[in-house]
């Protein structure tokens, strides 16, 4: 499930990603397409995790996300409040 969430919601969830792993660029992130293996490929080049630790940190991210979501409380749609 979290992998389909991934390429269906890319544009929205690749900002909460680059949160979690500062190391990855702008670029490294485009070049993933949302795609889940090299984006654990790319997280792995960047930061050194292992394989099994990278992908425990994407789902229990996206699983926030979706919990966030389901309960109506969606910060990626809400309005800034930081100008």
């Amino acid at each position: 499930m979290n992998r389909d969430m991934l390429q269906g919601q890319w544009s929205q969830i690749k900002g909460r990603i680059k949160n979690a792993w500062g190391e990855l660029t702008d670029d490294d992130l485009a070049k993933t397409e949302g795609d889940w293996d090299k984006l654990v490929g790319k997280i792995q080049e960047r930061t050194g995790q292992v394989r099994e630790d990278i992908e425990r940190g994407l789902n229990n991210l996206l699983d926030r996300i979706n919990e966030e979501t389901r309960i109506g409380h969606d910060p990626l749609n809400e309005p800034r409040t930081d100008y």
